[in-house]
C-alpha cells in the first residue's frame, strides 16, 4: 500500500490533471486559468512530473523506440489539433519539451528562457495529446511515485 503523497505533490498533481483535463475539453478558459495555475507552481517541478508523463507515454506508444519519425508524428498531431481550439500552440515548446522529456535537449544560453506559462500549458497540450481521452491521474501518480522512489534510493 503507498503513502499519501504530501499536499505540495497533491497540489502540483491536481493542476497538472486540470490543465490536460481543460485541453483534452478544448475548453480555452479553463485551459487559460489551468495554465496560469500550473505556472504559479515551481516551474521545474511541474516540468519533471509533466516530462516524466510524457516519457512514460512516449516509451508506452513506441515500445519498440522512437525514431525520428515518430517524434515528428508526435509534434504535428499535437500542433495541429491543438491550432484548432487554441491558435497561441508554438511548435518551438512542443519541440524542446518532447526533447526534454527524452533527454535530448540542448539548451542555447543565447536564447530567451520560455515562460513558465509557457511551458505549463504546451506541456498540458502534449499529456493531453498524448493521453488520447484517457485520465492523466494514474500517469502522474506513477510519476509521483517514480520520483519519491529514486530520492528515497539515492539518500544515505
Amino acid at each position: 500500500m503507498s503513502r499519501p503523497f504530501p499536499p505540495a505533490v497533491r497540489a502540483i498533481a491536481t493542476k497538472i490533471e486540470a490543465a490536460v483535463a481543460a485541453a483534452q475539453a478544448q475548453d480555452v478558459d479553463a485551459f487559460e486559468q489551468a495554465g496560469n495555475d500550473l505556472a504559479g507552481l515551481d516551474p521545474q517541478q511541474v516540468g519533471l512530473v509533466v516530462g516524466g508523463v510524457v516519457r512514460v507515454l512516449l516509451e508506452e506508444q513506441h515500445a519498440d523506440g522512437l525514431t525520428g519519425d515518430d517524434i515528428r508524428g508526435v509534434l504535428e498531431r499535437c500542433v495541429r489539433t491543438a491550432a484548432r481550439w487554441w491558435p497561441p500552440v508554438d511548435a518551438n515548446v512542443i519541440v524542446v519539451l518532447l526533447t526534454g522529456a527524452l533527454g535530448v535537449h540542448q539548451f542555447d544560453d543565447d536564447a530567451a528562457p520560455l515562460s513558465a506559462a509557457a511551458m505549463a500549458r504546451h506541456g498540458a497540450l502534449l499529456t493531453a495529446d498524448l493521453l488520447s481521452g484517457r485520465a492523466a491521474a494514474p500517469y502522474v501518480q506513477a510519476v509521483f511515485a517514480d520520483i519519491a522512489r529514486s530520492e528515497t534510493i539515492e539518500q544515505p
